[in-house]
């Protein structure tokens, strides 16, 4: 058992990178109880690495209990890092703190980053910090990814832009439009989701991809 009163930070650091995901997870739990900010470096570089997801949100937990002066720097920096898991935790951090002057860091690269895990981390990233000015061309920026990835990437998407709100509608347009019949049809799923957040993504990708198949005024008539 990992505890906070009669343990030293190195002890912490150390039981960070233990074999046992239960001790990793206690140790992570007991450094964000604690709240010092000098293991923030040592939280930092264990989410580049740790494979637990439990751990590792954990680990995001802990870090927003510090000051966003220690953290935030140290996870912009993470973010030109070589590792995707090391992006995607940074990213991932950064929306759960919430510190909108890591805006500027989100860089186009990290929205079109070719792991679809950094990717999501990025858009949700995006959402959380871009200030109210910076919407619209966030929206036509995601919108341009619109047929990426399986359902989970392209949930994702769509829920990134529908938290955008009314800039989604025009950002959408081209896609509604497009020769891909798979970007048309996640536009039209995304643009249902706009209008009803309630519908369900699965029906939404389905009605739109029978609209595609078979033209708007066919399947109003078969939807009879």
């Amino acid at each position: 058992m990992v505890t906070v009163t009669h343990t030293t930070d190195t002890q912490l650091v150390r039981a960070l990178g233990a074999a046992n995901p239960s001790t990793r997870l206690q140790a992570a739990l007991a450094v964000g109880t604690r709240a010092d900010p000098g293991l923030a470096g040592a939280l930092v570089a264990r989410c580049a690495t740790e494979p637990d997801f439990f751990v590792r949100d954990m680990l995001t937990w802990a870090l927003t209990r510090l000051p966003a002066d220690v953290t935030v720097p140290r996870l912009v920096a993470e973010l030109a890092s070589g590792s995707a898991q090391a992006r995607s935790q940074a990213l991932h951090t950064l929306s759960k703190i919430g510190d909108r002057t890591a805006w500027p860091s989100i860089a186009r690269a990290l929205l079109h980053d070719p792991d679809d895990e950094v990717a999501r981390s990025a858009w949700r990233a995006a959402v959380v910090l871009a200030p109210a000015g910076e919407h619209g061309g966030l929206a036509a920026d995601l919108a341009g990814q619109l047929g990426r990835g399986d359902r989970t990437v392209q949930l994702s998407l769509s829920r990134a832009l529908v938290a955008l709100g009314d800039v989604a509608g025009p950002a959408l347009q081209p896609g509604l439009v497009s020769p891909d019949p798979a970007v048309r049809a996640h536009a039209r799923a995304t643009q249902r989701l706009l209008h009803d957040p309630d519908a369900g993504f699965d029906l939404a990708v389905d009605e739109a991809k029978r609209i595609v198949a078979l033209g708007p005024e066919r399947a109003g008539s078969t939807a009879c």
